[in-house]
C-alpha cells in the first residue's frame, strides 16, 4: 500500500497533531472540520504551538484546509482518511457514511478514537468496508509519544493492517503496535490502572500526595509527575470520564472496577472548579502569598492544602528490588502498587494481546515508562515474586511461571518491530564494563557506551566510560529519553560547597582530554542523540567523528544560563565551524561573533532542522524518523567507514582585545536596556575573552588545547563565583534560571 495523500477530519488536538506530524514526514494533508475557518486556526495552533508539533515551519505548506461541507472531494483523492472528531458515536456514524460513499477503492479510513471500540464503531459499515477500517490510537503530543496503536478485529484486511503499520513505523517513526479491540486497548487499559491503584493505595495507607508522587515516580522508572501530578496534567474531570468509560466497557468482574470507583475528593473538586493545571488547581496549586508563588499540595485525610513538601527517598537510580524491600511505608506502598499491576498486566493474556512484552512497550512508548509490568516482574526476580505475592487463581500467565518459577521467562524485548534496536542488541553483547554512570558493551567489532544517570547527567564516571571505550569503533547511544542533560551541576556543587575547586578543575580537564581522545581516536566514534543533547551532552556530540540525530532532539549550549561557559570544547568546536563559511574568510570576526550570539542567548534548537543553520549539527549528519533506526544507522555509518582516519587537528586566528572589546559593546547595550544584569555581564565577558582568543593577536595561531585552556580559566572563575553558584542553586532547587 502506498499513502500519498492523507485527510484528516478534525482540526482539534489530536487531529491537528496528526496531521502536523504527516507534514513532518513531508506527507501532504488536508485538514477538515465544520468550517474552513475552525481548520485555519489549527493550522495557525500548529505553527505557534510550544512544544513545536513542527520539526520545521516551512512544512506547515503540507496541510491544506477545508470544511467538510465544500471540500469533501479531498477524499476521493486519499489513501488514508483519519476521523478524529468529538467522541460521539452519532457523529462519528454520520461521518464514516459520508467517507465510505467518497473515498476511492481500498482506501484506508481510521478512527483516533481512545475509548470506543471498533465493533461499535463499524456497526453500521458492510462487510467490505469493515476489511478497510482501524483504529489507530495516537498519543498526545503526536510528534513526542512514540506509541501507535493499530487496533484491528477479525473483519480486517491483515495485509492492509501489516501495509499500514509499515508506512507507519518507517515514515511517521512511531512504535506501531498491533493489539486487538479490547477496552483502552493497550497502553491506557494499564496505564490507567496504574494510576488508579497508585491513587487508591495512597488513601488506603494515608501517604500524602506528595508521598505518592515521590514513590510512583522515578524510583519506579516512571516520569516524575507521579500519580497526583499526573492527574492534575491530565484533568482531574477529564480522568472522570475516562474512568465511567471503562466502568461501562469493562465486565463487573474486571479488576478496574475495584479502583475505578468514584472518590468524594475528586468528586468535591470538580464540583469547585478544581480540574487541575487546565483550572484552579487540583491535587496541586498555585498560591500567591506576600507577591511570591507558592506551590500547595492537598491533604487527602482533611482535604486542606498547605505548601508542598518535597519528599527525599534517597533513590538516584531505578531498583525495584530495594525499593520494595524498604523497611517503611514508602517499600510497603511500592510493593502494593507493583505487584498489582503486575497481576493485573499478566491477568489480560492473552485476551487484549498474547505477546506480553507489547504491553511493556506500550509502557515505555505512551507513557514514557523505563520498564512495562513484566519487566518489572523480571526486575524484582520470579522467586522473590512468588515469595511474596498473595492469591492469583484464574491468572493463567501467573499460573504457568509459577509452576516453573522460570527468571529467563521474558524472551525478546521490542518484537513489534523487525529493526534492529539496541535493546535487541544488548543481551547478545558482551558487557565490558559498567560504572556508576555508563555501560560499555561490544557487540561483534565496535563497542557502546550508554549513560544510566538521571538525564544522562555527565561525571568523571561518565567520562572514564567514554574514554576506555576507544579501543574500538565507537556508539554513543542512550535508551533512555535524552541523550545528555549535560554535566551533572549537583556532582560539581557538591564540590564547590566543600571549596574544592581542585576536584571541578581536574574533572573538567578530565572531560576535555576525553572529548580530544573521542575527536582523534584512531577507530570511528557515533553520536546518536535523542532528547535532550545540552551543555556537556552537546559537546560530546560536537566532538564525536559522526552523528546520526533522531528528529526530536533538543540541542544546544545552554552554560551561560547557570552562570557558566561551555567548558569541554563547546565554544571551540563552534567556533571552528563557523569559521569554515565564506563569511568568516572575509571578515575573522565574523565567526566570533556569530558564536558569541548563539552561546550567550543559549540557544536552543528543538529539530535537526533547526539545529543545521546554528551549526549544532553538519548538513552531512543523519536524520532519522524513527527513534528505533538509532542503533541500525549508526551502525551502518561504521560499518561504512572500515577506511576511517581521523581529522587533521585544527588551529585558530582570533583577533583578541579589538573583538573582546565589541563584544563587551554588545553586552554594555543589553545591560543598558536590562535585558541582562551584574552578573550576566560578568558571563558575557567570560565568553568574550574565550571566543575573543585572550591574550593573542590576529597573526598568532592558537591551538586546540590554547582554546581549551581559555575554556577552563573562564570556567573556573565563574564556578569560584557565589554569584554562579546561587545560579546553580536556584536552578537545581526550582528548575528555573536565576537571573542576577
Amino acid at each position: 500500500m502506498d499513502i500519498k495523500k492523507v485527510v484528516v477530519i478534525g482540526s482539534g488536538t489530536m487531529g491537528s497533531g496528526i496531521a502536523a506530524h504527516l507534514c513532518n514526514a513531508n506527507i501532504p494533508v488536508t485538514l477538515l472540520d465544520l468550517t474552513t475557518d475552525i481548520s485555519e486556526k489549527a493550522r495557525e495552533r500548529i505553527q505557534k504551538s510550544r512544544p513545536p508539533l513542527l520539526i520545521d515551519k516551512t512544512k506547515i505548506n503540507n496541510i491544506n484546509v477545508g470544511n467538510i461541507n465544500d471540500d469533501f472531494n479531498f477524499v476521493k483523492e486519499a489513501d488514508w482518511v483519519v476521523e478524529a472528531v468529538v467522541e460521539r458515536i452519532d457523529i462519528k456514524h454520520n461521518i464514516y457514511e459520508k467517507i465510505f460513499k467518497n473515498r476511492k477503492t481500498g482506501a484506508i479510513v481510521s478512527s483516533n478514537t481512545s475509548s470506543i471500540p471498533i465493533k461499535i464503531l463499524s456497526e453500521k459499515l458492510s462487510q467490505e468496508e469493515k476489511k478497510d477500517f482501524c483504529i489507530t490510537h495516537f498519543f498526545n503530543p503526536v510528534r513526542y509519544m512514540g506509541l501507535l496503536e493499530i487496533v484491528k478485529n477479525e473483519n480486517n484486511d491483515l495485509e492492509k493492517i501489516n501495509s499500514l503499520k509499515k508506512f507507519c513505523e518507517k515514515e511517521l517513526g512511531k512504535g506501531a503496535i498491533v493489539c486487538n479491540d479490547t477496552p483502552g486497548f493497550l497502553g491506557n487499559r494499564i496505564g490507567v490502572y496504574a494510576m488508579q491503584v497508585a491513587m487508591t493505595e495512597a488513601f488506603k495507607m494515608k501517604l500524602s500526595i506528595e508521598e505518592a508522587d515521590a514513590v510512583f515516580g522515578r524510583p519506579m522508572g516512571i516520569p516524575k509527575t507521579g500519580v497526583f501530578g499526573l492527574y492534575d496534567l491530565i484533568g482531574i474531570d477529564l480522568m472522570a470520564d475516562v474512568l465511567k468509560s471503562f466502568i461501562k466497557e469493562l465486565s463487573k468482574e474486571d479488576e478496574f472496577q475495584i479502583v475505578a470507583k468514584d472518590i468524594p475528593l475528586i468528586t468535591k473538586l470538580i464540583e469547585k472548579g478544581y480540574t487541575g493545571r487546565k483550572g484552579k488547581g487540583g491535587f496541586y496549586r498555585i498560591n500567591k502569598d506576600n507577591n511570591q508563588k507558592i506551590l500547595e499540595a492537598i491533604n487527602l485525610e482533611t482535604e486542606q492544602y498547605s505548601p508542598s513538601k518535597k519528599i527525599d527517598l534517597g533513590i538516584d537510580t531505578v531498583n525495584l528490588k530495594n525499593l520494595i524491600n524498604r523497611d517503611d511505608k514508602y517499600g510497603k506502598y511500592a510493593w502494593s502498587v507493583i505487584s498489582k499491576i503486575i497481576k493485573y498486566a499478566s491477568s489480560l493474556v492473552p485476551g487484549i494481546t498474547d505477546k506480553f512484552n507489547d504491553i511493556d512497550e506500550a509502557m515505555r512508548l505512551g507513557f514514557n515508562w523505563a520498564m512495562g509490568p513484566f519487566e518489572m516482574l523480571r526486575s524484582i526476580g520470579v522467586n522473590e515474586f512468588f515469595n511474596r505475592i498473595d492469591s492469583f487463581e484464574g491468572n493463567k500467565f501467573l499460573e504457568n511461571l509459577s509452576k516453573n518459577k522460570d527468571e529467563n521467562f521474558y524472551g525478546e524485548r521490542q518484537i513489534y518491530t523487525d529493526i534492529q534496536t539496541l535493546a535487541k542488541v544488548r543481551p547478545t553483547a558482551l558487557k565490558l564494563d559498567k560504572n556508576n554512570s555508563a555501560e560499555i558493551h561490544r557487540f561483534k567489532d565496535f563497542n557502546i557506551v550508554e549513560f544510566t544517570t538521571k538525564a544522562c547527567a555527565l561525571d568523571y564516571d561518565s567520562m572514564d566510560a567514554l574514554k576506555n571505550a576507544t579501543d574500538k569503533p565507537l556508539i554513543v547511544i542512550n535508551e533512555s529519553m535524552q541523550f545528555s542533560a549535560g554535566v551533572n551541576l549537583s556532582y560539581t556543587m557538591n564540590f564547590a560547597e566543600k571549596n574544592d575547586f581542585k576536584s571541578i578543575e581536574k574533572f573538567i580537564k578530565y572531560f576535555q582530554d576525553t572529548c580530544k581522545t573521542l575527536k582523534y581516536s584512531k577507530y570511528p566514534v557515533v553520536s546518536a542523540p535523542s532528547g535532550l543533547t545540552l551543555g556537556g551532552g552537546f559537546e560530546v556530540l560536537v566532538q564525536s567523528n559522526f552523528v546520526a540525530s533522531h528528529t526530536n532532539i533538543v540541542i544546544g549550549l545552554v552554560e551561560t544560563i547557570v552562570g557558566l561557559v561551555p567548558a569541554g570544547g563547546g565554544c571551540k568546536e563552534m567556533l571552528w565551524r563557523w569559521m569554515q563559511t565564506e563569511e568568516a574568510k572575509k571578515d575573522p570576526d565574523y565567526a566570533p561573533l556569530k558564536v558569541f550570539d548563539i552561546i550567550g542567548y543559549a540557544k536552543t534548537a528543538t529539530s535537526p532542522v533547526e539545529a543545521k543553520p546554528l551549526k549544532y549539527l553538519n548538513e552531512n549528519d543523519k536524520t532519522i524518523m524513527n527513534r528505533n533506526s538509532l542503533f541500525s544507522v549508526s551502525k551502518n555509518i561504521l560499518d561504512n567507514n572500515k577506511d576511517f582516519r581521523p581529522p587533521e587537528e585544527c588551529s585558530f586566528s582570533l583577533s583578541g582585545k579589538p573583538l573582546k572589546e565589541k563584544m563587551i559593546k554588545v553586552l554594555e547595550k543589553l545591560y543598558n536596556e536590562k535585558v541582562i544584569l551584574d552578573h550576566g555581564m560578568e558571563v558575557g565577558k567570560e565568553l568574550a575573552n574565550v571566543l575573543s582568543g585572550g591574550d593573542t593577536t590576529i597573526d598568532k595561531k592558537l591551538t586546540e588545547n590554547d582554546l581549551y585552556k581559555l575554556e577552563l580559566d573562564s570556567f573556573m572563575r565563574l564556578i569560584e563565583n557565589i554569584k554562579t553558584q546561587e545560579r546553580i542553586r536556584h536552578t537545581l532547587k526550582t528548575g528555573k534560571p536565576l537571573v542576577n
